[in-house]
C-alpha cells in the first residue's frame, strides 16, 4: 500500500545446526534479538520487514527442516507485535521460504528464483518450474515472489544482460525484481538498476544491497521499493543490532524521497 516501500531485514542469529548458533542461549535467544530489531524499526516507520537467516554462514543451497521451523517458531511468537507486511526469505532454499511463509502469513520471499549462476556457494539453479509447482501445492498462491537478478557473491552462467535476465524474469511470472550488489551491504550498480527498470517497465524494480540515506534520492528515482539492513545496524556492520538514530535516518531521507518522486 506504499509507493516505493523501504524494507528492513531482520537478521535472525545463528540458527540450529549452523556455526554461529548458540546452543546454550536456546530460543529464547532468537526471540529477544529479532524482536528487539523488529520494535525498533517499526518505531522509526519502515514500510515493510524481512525475516532472514543472515548469520547462518556459510550459506546452504538445500537447509535442513530444523532452519525454517526454528525461524517459524520465533516469527510465530513475534507475530502479534508485526504491524506491517513482512517477508521471509531462508538463504538460498526457496522451497523451504516458501513453506515458512505458508506457515507465517507472510506477504512475500525474497530468493534467487531464475537463471544459473556460479557462486561461492556452488552451482545455483533453483528451477523455477518446480519452484511455482510447489507453490501451488502448498496453498501460497498468495505469496509473491521476489527474485533476486544479480544474487551476492554469485555471477550469471552465460552472456545474458541484466535486461534480458529481467525481462525472463518478468515473463516467468514474478512479483518483483532485485538488483544486488556483489555482497551483503555493498552497493549495487546503478546502471544495473536503470537497465532492469527501463527493461520491465511494469515489474517492480527493488534496489536489494547497498541501500543508505545518503543514496536514498538517487535509488527512488529509478527504483521501485529499497530492501536495506546493513546500513540500518550499530556501525554499519551487518551482525550488530539495528541502531535507533541510523534507521531514523533512512526513513527521513526515505519520505523526502518519496515527496519528491512520487508527488
Amino acid at each position: 500500500g506504499t509507493r516505493k516501500p523501504v524494507i528492513a531485514m531482520l537478521h535472525f542469529p545463528g540458527l540450529p545446526g549452523r556455526p554461529w548458533h548458540d546452543a546454550a542461549a536456546g530460543p529464547g535467544r532468537l526471540v529477544e534479538v529479532v524482536g528487539r530489531d523488529l520494535e525498533t524499526l517499526q518505531r522509526a516507520g519502515v514500510d515493510g520487514v524481512l525475516f532472514c537467516n543472515e548469520a547462518d554462514v556459510p550459506y546452504q543451497l538445500a537447509v535442513g527442516p530444523e532452519i525454517p521451523a526454528a525461524m517459524a517458531a520465533a516469527i510465530g511468537q513475534l507475530r502479534p507485535d508485526v504491524t506491517v507486511p513482512f517477508g521471509v526469505n531462508v538463504l538460498w532454499d526457496a522451497v523451504a521460504s516458501l513453506a515458512l511463509a505458508r506457515a507465517t502469513g507472510a506477504s512475500f520471499i525474497r530468493e534467487v528464483l531464475t537463471g544459473v549462476y556460479e557462486s561461492d556457494l556452488g552451482m545455483i539453479e533453483p528451477r523455477i518450474g518446480e519452484i511455482a509447482g510447489y507453490r501451488r501445492m502448498i496453498g501460497a498462491e498468495d505469496v509473491a515472489l521476489f527474485d533476486n537478478i544479480s544474487p551476492e557473491f554469485a555471477s550469471a552462467i552465460g552472456g545474458r544482460s541484466i535486461a534480458d535476465r529481467a525481462r525472463g524474469a518478468e515473463f516467468m511470472g514474478m512479483d518483483a525484481i532485485l538488483i544486488s550488489g556483489p555482497a551483503a551491504g555493498v552497493s549495487f550498480a546503478m546502471s544495473d538498476l536503470q537497465a532492469a527498470k527501463e527493461a520491465v517497465p511494469d515489474t517492480d524494480v527493488v534496489a536489494n544491497t547497498g541501500v543508505r540515506a545518503d543514496r536514498i534520492a538517487d535509488i527512488f528515482r529509478v527504483a521501485d521499493g529499497a530492501i536495506v539492513g546493513t546500513s540500518l545496524k550499530v556501525d554499519g556492520i551487518t551482525w550488530n543490532a539495528v541502531d535507533p538514530a541510523r534507521a531514523g535516518a533512512l526513513m527521513d531521507a526515505a519520505r523526502a524521497a518519496r515527496s519528491v518522486v512520487v508527488g
